[in-house]
């Protein structure tokens, strides 16, 4: 029990720390595991497998919002498989070059470099995905082509660990493909799932039910169970409902992840000095890898650069594999000490990098040679607004009831933009005037300006930051019309009201203010 209490303690303080100072609570927590593991607090019972279903819960809600159809563009694999194969050559070149320096061993030869350069090949499913979700940016374009790399990485890394662990997977693993059917089944059952705890226990169950302990048991990895079941739910009406209900349940377990990755680092000077050398090389390269790819096959180079900061770092995956090495006699134990602190000192430095928002990519981006918008991915081309009047920039519950007000209204020209793929494609479905685009893109707005046909635009977007970052991008286009926004908390009302936006709604003030209207006046007055 101490430790337990030590070890929470040790991630509120620590989590809270980071967030003091304008740092993701992830770099507190992945510090908090470092503190621990070098004071000698060994992971209290139950903390493996509590970071475990963390890692379960977020590849099935990965699942449930993750467009299949992803995979298949080329700037997905494409991107996914040319990158794997340069990062395991320049890995090994790494490797080999600090081997002839004697700063590292490269006892078993070729195999050991190799090895090495295929462990540091994977970016950290876990943290992209987070980071994308705290932005609520998993469903937009450049995040789901992110992800879809990631599925292809975690596919590869799934597939060397079973074909080395000398078991292959049992012939009853055909059966897995009775999923397809019995999917449906899961979909009737969740149409009838209440809400609160019961979906929730629901989710749990699916994502370690017919997702990991089948999967597992026929000696394939359970995650991947897990992320199957929910892509095999991803088109249901409620999917999205189940993986919000599931959010924080694996925000907590998740915690238990990141700790666990300090508290496993055993560092010494020597070994330190050599992950720092890895993380300075690999992780540069990495991101300019990603970048380049993401021009070469079509994507802008605000969306390339975006894509590439937020897989610029090291997976777990990458200590699997070492450990694979090491119970394989290719890679001593040393590497696998070493291979954990980069990983752990990868994540720290892509979230602080990633926790600058999109100013970072814009900047890159602007520096980077123009591009002809012909030989862009469709899905990445400027928007054109010159056809409306009004722009609502996300299209949640409250973007839609904002639209279907105008619409009655009358006399607007009213066009909706979402970043999330699913989201924009199912509205233009029910018949909606929507796009996908990304509101905090200066180039959207540079057009909007220079068409000089939107009068207003709505700010409606769920993330305060996100509103605040697209109101600048207005200004700094040149936008002269009317802004309208809407806020949570009352010091976000005064941080727009500051910043100049004509008009804020309070979600929680108006309703209650719409509630009262309801009431009808008391008889006799």
């Amino acid at each position: 029990m101490t430790d337990l209490v030590v070890t929470l303690v040790a991630a509120v303080a620590f989590g809270t720390a980071a967030h003091a100072v304008r740092v993701p609570p992830l770099v507190g927590f992945l510090t908090a595991g470092f503190v621990l593991g070098a004071v000698g607090v060994a992971p209290f019972e139950g903390l493996p497998e509590l970071a475990d279903l963390g890692v379960t819960l977020l590849l099935f809600t990965i699942g449930l919002k993750f467009d299949i159809r992803t995979i298949l563009r080329p700037e997905a694999y494409g991107t996914g498989l040319i990158h794997l194969v340069l990062s395991v050559l320049v890995g090994a070149g790494t490797v080999g070059l600090l081997a002839v320096l004697g700063l590292a061993s490269s006892d078993g030869g070729w195999q050991t470099l190799a090895l090495v350069g295929f462990a540091l090949s994977f970016s950290s499913t876990v943290l992209c995905v987070k980071v994308l979700e705290e932005r609520s940016d998993d469903g937009s374009f450049y995040g789901q082509t992110a992800i879809a790399i990631l599925v292809i990485q975690d596919l590869a890394a799934v597939v060397f660990i079973t074909a080395s662990n000398g078991n292959p997977p049992s012939p009853w693993a055909l059966a897995l493909v009775l999923l397809v059917p019995a999917a449906w089944v899961l979909r009737k059952v969740l149409e009838h799932v209440g809400r609160g705890e019961l979906l929730i226990l629901f989710g749990v169950v699916l994502a370690l039910g017919p997702g990991y302990y089948l999967f597992d048991a026929v000696g394939i990895k359970g995650d991947l169970g897990a992320l199957v079941v929910g892509l095999l739910l991803a088109s249901h009406p409620r999917a999205i409902d189940l993986s919000k209900a599931l959010f924080s349940v694996k925000e907590l377990f998740l915690v238990g992840f990141f700790l666990m990755i300090g508290m496993t680092a055993e560092p010494t000077w020597g070994k330190l000095g050599v992950a720092v050398v890895l993380c300075v090389i690999l992780v540069p390269i990495t991101i300019a890898g990603f970048g380049l790819l993401g021009r070469i096959f079509g994507l802008r180079n605000r969306t390339a650069m975006r894509m590439a900061l937020v897989l610029g770092n090291f997976s777990e995956f990458s200590i699997i594999v070492t450990a694979v090495g090491v119970t394989g006699g290719l890679l001593t134990e040393r590497w696998l000490t070493i291979v954990a602190i980069a990983v752990a000192l990868s994540m720290v430095g892509s979230t602080m990098l990633n926790a600058r928002g999109p100013r970072l990519p814009g900047r890159i981006a602007a520096a980077l040679p123009a591009q002809d918008i012909q030989r862009l991915r469709p899905e990445d081309r400027p928007i054109d607004t010159s056809a409306s009047d009004v722009v609502i920039l996300g299209m949640g519950r409250v973007g839609r009831s904002t639209y279907r007000r105008l619409q009655e209204i009358g006399g607007h020209r009213v066009l909706g933009v979402d970043n999330d793929h699913l989201v924009a494609t199912r509205l233009q479905e029910e018949g909606y005037d929507v796009v996908e685009g990304d509101a905090t893109d200066l180039e959207f707005w540079q057009r909007i300006c220079a068409g000089g046909f939107v009068e207003t635009v709505i700010l409606a977007m769920p993330i305060h930051d996100s509103n605040v970052f697209a109101l600048e991008q207005l200004r700094t286009a040149g936008f002269g019309g009317h802004v309208a926004a809407v806020a949570q908390y009352q010091e976000q009302v005064e941080h727009l009201a500051e910043e100049g936006v004509e008009a804020v709604f309070n979600l929680y003030a108006g309703a209650g203010v719409a509630l009262a209207d309801l009431v009808p006046p008391q008889r006799g007055r």
